[in-house]
C-alpha cells in the first residue's frame, strides 16, 4: 500500500507542477494583454515578459515566448510555439510560423525589418558556429524588409563586435538554407533548398542558387549570377556569370536571368562578345587573363557599354588582396 501511494505521488507531482506553470504563464499573459490594449491578442498559454514592447494589432499564439528586451512592430503575428529572445526587434507585419526561434540571450542585437516571414522551425539571430567567437562579445544580425525565410533555415549573428551579418530586401531563402556569420546578402536573391553559405560570404543582388549549393567562406557572388544545383563554389563568381560543378567552373553568361531582369538584347550581345574575348580567346598569340582584360578595356566599342565595364570590374576585384580569384574556366570551351 505504501509503495502504491508513493507511485501515485510521483505520477501526480509533474502534473501539479505543470498546472502551476500554466497558471503562472496564464496570469502573466493576461496582465500583459490588459496593459497593452484590446487590439493585442495574447493567448493564455503564451509567456510574454511585461517589459517587452508590443505594437498595435499583434497576435501571440499558444505556447509562444516573448523575452524582456523584445520589440514587436504593429501587426506582427506569432504562430503557436514560436519564440523571440534577447535584444530583438521585429518591424511591422512580420510573421513567425510554428516553431520559429528568433534572437538569443547574447550581447548585441537582432533587428528584422517589416513584412518578413520566418518559416516553420527556422532559427534566426542565434550564436554563430565560429570557434573564434568569444563568449561575452557583441554580435549582430540585420535583416531588411519583405524577405521570406522558409522552414528549417538557420541564420547566425556575426562572429565579432566589429562586423554584422546582413540580409537586404525581397529575398527568398528556401527550406533548410544556412547563412553563416558575417555574410552580406543584397536584394532580390533566390536561394533554393539547402543552399549553404559559409562565413563572410558576400552575395550581391538578383543572384540565383539552385538546390544543394555550397559556397566556401569569403567567396563573393556577383549580381545576376547563377549557381547550378549541387555546385561547390570555392572561388568568386563574377557578375552576370553562370557556374556549376563539384568544383564550380564558369559555364558562360546567365543569359536567361539577364533577360528576365530586363537587360536588352544589345546589352546581352555586348556581354557575350566580351565574355568570348576574355574566356574563349582565339588570338594567334595566347594571352594570359590579365592581358586579355587589358585588351578588352581598350576595346572602346564594348567597354563603353556599362554592363561590360561592370563585368570587367567584377573580375578584376576578385584578384585584389584577400580575395579568392574567380572560378576556373576551361580554355577548350573556345572550340
Amino acid at each position: 500500500m505504501i509503495s502504491l501511494l508513493k507511485a501515485r505521488e510521483r505520477l501526480l507531482s509533474p502534473l501539479l507542477s505543470s498546472s502551476i506553470r500554466r497558471r503562472i504563464s496564464s496570469n502573466l499573459s493576461y496582465s500583459c494583454e490588459e496593459a497593452r490594449g484590446s487590439d493585442v491578442f495574447i493567448h493564455p498559454s503564451a509567456v510574454v515578459h511585461p517589459s517587452s514592447v508590443i505594437g498595435k494589432g499583434v497576435s501571440v499564439g499558444p505556447y509562444c515566448t516573448v523575452g524582456s528586451s523584445v520589440k514587436l512592430g504593429d501587426g506582427c503575428k506569432l504562430y503557436p510555439s514560436s519564440h523571440i529572445f534577447g535584444n530583438t526587434e521585429l518591424g511591422e507585419s512580420c510573421v513567425l510560423m510554428t516553431g520559429a526561434v528568433v534572437g538569443d540571450e547574447l550581447p548585441g542585437y537582432t533587428i528584422i525589418g517589416g513584412n518578413n516571414i520566418i518559416g516553420h522551425h527556422a532559427v534566426v539571430g542565434v550564436k554563430c558556429q565560429d570557434l573564434k567567437y568569444k563568449d561575452g562579445d557583441e554580435c549582430f544580425l540585420c535583416i531588411g524588409n519583405n524577405n521570406e525565410i522558409r522552414e528549417f533555415c538557420s541564420i547566425h549573428r556575426s562572429s565579432k563586435a566589429s562586423d554584422k551579418t546582413v540580409i537586404g530586401d525581397n529575398n527568398l531563402i528556401m527550406g533548410s538554407c544556412h547563412i553563416a556569420h558575417d555574410c552580406k546578402i543584397g536584394d532580390r536573391n533566390i536561394f533554393a533548398n539547402n543552399t549553404l553559405l559559409a562565413g563572410h560570404v558576400i552575395v550581391e543582388d538578383y543572384t540565383h542558387s539552385a538546390g544543394a549549393t555550397v559556397v566556401h567562406q569569403f567567396c563573393h557572388i556577383g549580381s545576376f549570377a547563377f549557381i547550378g544545383g549541387g555546385s561547390v563554389v570555392s572561388q568568386d563568381v563574377p557578375k552576370y556569370m553562370m557556374v556549376t560543378g563539384e568544383r564550380a567552373e564558369l559555364r558562360g553568361l546567365n543569359l536567361e536571368g539577364l533577360k528576365r531582369n530586363g537587360f536588352t538584347m544589345s546589352e546581352m550581345k555586348s556581354l557575350r562578345a566580351a565574355y568570348r574575348k576574355i574566356f574563349m580567346s582565339t588570338d594567334a598569340v595566347p594571352l594570359n587573363l590579365e592581358e586579355r582584360l587589358t585588351k578588352m578595356e581598350h576595346n572602346q566599342e564594348l567597354y563603353s557599354v556599362p554592363a561590360v565595364g561592370a563585368m570587367l570590374q567584377s573580375i578584376r576585384a576578385s584578384f585584389a588582396e584577400g580575395r579568392r580569384g574567380i572560378c576556373k574556366f576551361r580554355q577548350w570551351l573556345d572550340s
